[in-house]
């Protein structure tokens, strides 16, 4: 299909004027199976090898048992956010696989990694007989760090990945995943090195803050470059992109300094500073993100409706498909009428239907990925059938 035109009912015509078949049977070579064992190995490796380097400097400076209650109080925080991230992703969930990449991507990949790089430019700041080092080293040098390591995260997903990655909502989840990983496991050390100076009220005091007022502030930071990104994908020029991605990056390292700095002016400005500006724009941030789902499923309806015309779908469905509230029902009423084997095929169609519209979307505005037109294909003739399915069980 072209941007300006959609599908007839039924299969694709061929040039040849015969119906075009797209065969479900996968592919019999080895080579498709060698590349995700490949991709799947190496992510492992990776991860598998930060884990043990992160082991390696919390037992440096915690024992065991600090660990685990810094690890208990760490992951109170993640039952608020990553639940937060996800529901913003209702209408078109991304693949788990790449929700446990992001989570895992922040709390090993970027700690490990701006730990190291911490360290090395905190020790050049030293040598250098650099005034306030430690100052610098956490309103300057930890924000180009973190952000930039967080950031290649979503930078991987929007390269490799691309199909999967649809616009702002999908950046600014992939970047609340890798931030909400990122603060777990920052978290743990400094949880346990407060509890190591100043015992129990040194460790409520530091979960306070970190849990408790400011459990959004990695999330939030690498948001935007995740917003950056996202504005990429529906960008047609490569100038946009380019200055889009570099723009939300750098927006993250501004309010990350600016959160350090504050940080840092003693517990009075600390707490003017978040009540002057750091409230209001976790406020404002999420107003954006409750505006961003409304605006999903106007697209989702918008981009379903000539589908409704060409036969493909009934407009009932497209008004059910943009609004959560009805998918719900729809839902409900898959699962009663026809138990969970229509219900799986209800899931399927919502899930195929919102990839349909968000791909039809990318075609439209010129920004769609190769194999775009095919992926089309497949996508219609899973909403027939998943469609069928439910539609053919028993009204009771």
């Amino acid at each position: 299909m072209t941007s300006g035109d959609v599908t007839t009912q039924g299969t694709g015509a061929s040039p040849g004027g015969q119906a075009q078949q797209w065969s479900p049977a996968r592919n019999p070579t080895r080579r498709p199976m060698l590349r995700t064992a490949l991709t799947i190995g190496v992510a492992a490796s990776v991860f598998l090898v930060c884990l043990l380097i992160l082991l390696g400097i919390l037992g440096e400076r915690l024992t065991t048992q600090t660990i685990v209650t810094s690890a208990l109080m760490a992951i109170i925080p993640v039952l608020v956010i990553v639940p937060t991230f996800l529901w913003l992703d209702r209408y078109e969930a991304e693949p788990a696989r790449y929700i446990v990449f992001a989570f895992l991507w922040g709390a090993l990949v970027a700690v490990v990694g701006a730990f190291f790089l911490n360290t090395f430019g905190l020790k050049m700041l030293l040598e250098a007989r650099w005034t306030d080092p430690l100052e610098t080293g956490a309103v300057y040098l930890a924000p180009v760090t973190e952000e930039t390591l967080k950031g290649l995260g979503i930078l991987l997903i929007y390269l490799f990945r691309r199909r999967e990655f649809d616009g702002i909502i999908d950046g600014i989840v992939y970047a609340g995943l890798i931030g909400a990983g990122f603060a777990f496991s920052e978290n743990i050390l400094y949880l346990g090195q407060a509890y190591n100076e100043y015992g129990g009220e040194g460790l409520t005091s530091t979960f306070l803050v970190r849990g408790l007022m400011g459990p959004f502030g990695h999330p939030l930071f690498t948001s935007l470059t995740g917003i950056g990104i996202g504005i990429a994908v529906s960008a047609r020029r490569p100038a946009v992109r380019v200055v889009s991605i570099l723009a939300g990056w750098i927006c993250a390292m501004l309010l990350h300094g600016l959160w350090n700095l504050s940080a840092l002016a003693g517990m009075d400005g600390f707490f003017a500073a978040y009540v002057s500006y750091q409230v209001p724009l976790f406020l404002a941030f999420i107003g954006f993100l409750l505006w961003l789902r409304r605006r999903e499923g106007r697209l989702i309806g918008r981009y379903l409706s000539p589908y409704a015309d060409a036969g493909w779908l009934t407009h009932a469905e497209v008004t059910m498909l943009s609004h959560l509230r009805l998918r719900r029902a729809a839902r409900a009423w898959a699962r009663q009428n026809g138990g969970r084997a229509a219900k799986r095929s209800m899931d399927a169609f919502h899930d195929s239907a919102s990839d349909l519209a968000l791909l039809r979307s990318r075609l439209v505005h010129g920004t769609a990925e190769d194999g775009a037109s095919e992926r089309e294909m497949v996508l219609l003739e899973a909403i027939t059938s998943h469609r069928r399915d439910f539609v053919g069980s028993p009204v009771t």
